[in-house]
């Protein structure tokens, strides 16, 4: 449920962008501190590896598939690795749906120090957070 969430506000916002900017344009919210920008990246994180779409397409899926099948297998006990998850799957899912329907992924948040990015990207890097602190967390106590 909470990754369906995720994967409709990432398309609601990225439809709100297109729908009302133009690409390349950038508003300003806290001037040369935070903006909104709309811009294309045909690349991964970065904008690394740009115009590879098939197979950041193919990796996703993949990606996906094995996300969906971990969790039907995943002990409801063990929360935090769930929810590291599930954040995984409802970004890396609205950023496929944009390569899919438009060849690159639609990105509008930008700080101005950080590269553009988008919803699903923000639920993508807190699930690696999640699952680097559930995989230390697992490490320490196997380790005391």
């Amino acid at each position: 449920m909470i990754a369906l969430l995720i994967i409709l506000i990432d398309q609601l916002t990225k439809l709100l962008i297109v729908n009302t900017m133009s690409q390349n344009e950038s508003i300003p919210v806290i001037t040369n501190i935070f903006h909104i920008t709309y811009v294309h990246n045909f690349g991964a994180a970065f904008g690394l590896l740009a115009h590879r779409t098939g197979f950041f397409i193919l990796v996703t899926v993949v990606l996906v598939l094995l996300l969906l099948a971990f969790l039907r297998y995943l002990p409801k006990e063990q929360k935090l690795l769930r929810s590291a998850l599930v954040l995984l799957l409802g970004g890396a899912t609205g950023n496929l749906i944009d390569r899919v329907r438009v060849g690159y992924v639609i990105d509008f948040f930008d700080f101005r120090v950080w590269p553009v990015f988008n919803v699903a990207d923000i639920a993508i890097v807190f699930g690696i957070g999640l699952l680097i602190l559930d995989l230390t967390r697992n490490a320490r106590e196997k380790g005391a």
